[in-house]
């Protein structure tokens, strides 16, 4: 491909995906975003509106000038994002369409992925399976995104932590060898920040850190407007700094990780330890149905105000506030987002974290950061992993 064919794939890609994360947009918006001139932008959008991937959506609101034309990708192209959402107990499957609309319905599976040997063999026959499930032929799917925990480097494709591979080879590769589709993977956490970079509160910021409340407690990264990975890719084990005055052993092997106070399995945990010692709960008769993780049944509690979920979710929140008030003394974020399933307890989780800011962190420094919580919580992940692909395919 010559020099001036590649520059142009470039710019096709780079509207392409503007227009994803942002929806309709006027040309001089695009060109904007691009960093490119208005006329080499109209000619690129040109094209891209012969091969259907970009429709005029009609004239903006009137600003007291000439309206402009918006432009936005055509949801009728028959191209599809897989995104993959794996946490330590359940694995998420959906299926986006380039308005990140979901054109199936949310499938999920229950895979141990730290404890059950046949993990990676479970994940790829569900992967397969959804795929068949949903009608598309591969060559309508741009690719496949997923959010996995663990020690993922995104260079080279590889999960430290789970899935080993029976050949040896990473983990990225291997997949894709299997699956027969492009297939990108990342950090949960890492996706989660990214989602919120992208679509939600983290928008427009430069410098901001997502808190992921889930089985454990991520972190993603965002600096200089981009997701901040460290020197080896492993930067955000917000977990694992050691603030907790428990014996409690962390899934680290470590004692004293701010996980053991903070994680969704500990509340849960206590909430079935206090019911057992004849504390009264709503969730007494919410845990009968079994068809929800416990976790997710105290979140349910929490949100209708139960007092004993309310109590727990209060303590683990002062906790992960301890934690917070670290952040802040590092990194001085604009922003604290926090996000993934644990956030749509929503609100609740503020007072705690503010208190714990209040007694440990510098009024001045603190008084500079603001706590919100998100909007896209739990798809933040799902969201994120479509948002993989969109960085990183060629939209052929």
């Amino acid at each position: 491909m010559s020099a001036a064919l590649k520059k142009g794939a470039l710019l096709r890609k780079e509207i392409l995906k503007q227009l994803y994360f942002h929806s309709a947009l006027p040309l001089n918006r695009i060109s904007f975003l691009t960093e490119k001139s208005l006329p080499i932008v109209t000619v690129a959008v040109n094209e891209l509106i012969n091969e259907d991937y970009i429709i005029d959506e009609g004239l903006a609101p009137s600003s007291g000038g000439r309206r402009a034309s918006l432009y936005l990708l055509n949801r009728r192209k028959e191209k599809f994002i897989v995104a993959i959402a794996i946490d330590q107990m359940l694995t998420r499957f959906v299926v986006y369409d380039l308005g990140r609309n979901i054109v199936i319905p949310q499938k999920s599976v229950d895979i141990k992925v730290s404890s059950d040997p046949k993990a990676l063999e479970k994940l790829i026959l569900f992967i397969q399976e959804s795929i068949i499930e949903s009608g598309l032929s591969s060559d309508k799917i741009l690719g496949i995104g997923i959010g996995m925990p663990g020690f993922v480097n995104i260079d080279t494709g590889t999960n430290y932590s789970i899935f080993p591979t029976p050949d040896g080879t990473n983990l990225r590769d291997y997949l894709m060898s299997q699956l027969d589709l492009p297939v990108f993977i990342d950090n949960d956490s890492s996706l989660i920040a990214l989602a919120e970079l992208k679509l939600g509160k983290a928008r427009g910021k430069q410098d901001a850190m997502v808190i992921n409340i889930g089985w454990g407690t991520g972190l993603g990264m965002i600096i200089n407007g981009k997701i901040f990975r460290g020197h080896s890719g492993f930067a955000g084990e917000f977990s694992h700094i050691p603030l907790s005055q428990s014996n409690n052993l962390c899934s680290c092997g470590k004692r004293g990780c701010l996980e053991v106070e903070t994680s969704l399995l500990v509340m849960a945990t206590k909430a079935q330890n206090e019911l057992n010692s004849g504390s009264e709960s709503s969730l007494r008769w919410l845990l009968r149905d079994e068809s929800k993780h416990p976790a997710d049944h105290f979140l349910e509690a929490a949100r209708s105000g139960d007092p004993l979920a309310v109590s727990i979710l209060s303590e683990s929140s002062f906790h992960l506030g301890k934690g917070i008030a670290t952040l802040i003394h590092m990194m001085n974020p604009e922003t604290i987002i926090m996000s993934g399933r644990g956030a749509i307890a929503g609100k609740i989780l503020l007072p705690s974290i503010q208190q714990a800011i209040n007694e440990f962190c510098i009024p001045r420094i603190a008084d500079l950061t603001t706590i919100e919580i998100s909007e896209i919580a739990n798809d933040a992940e799902l969201l994120g992993a479509a948002n993989l692909v969109v960085e990183h395919s060629e939209f052929t």
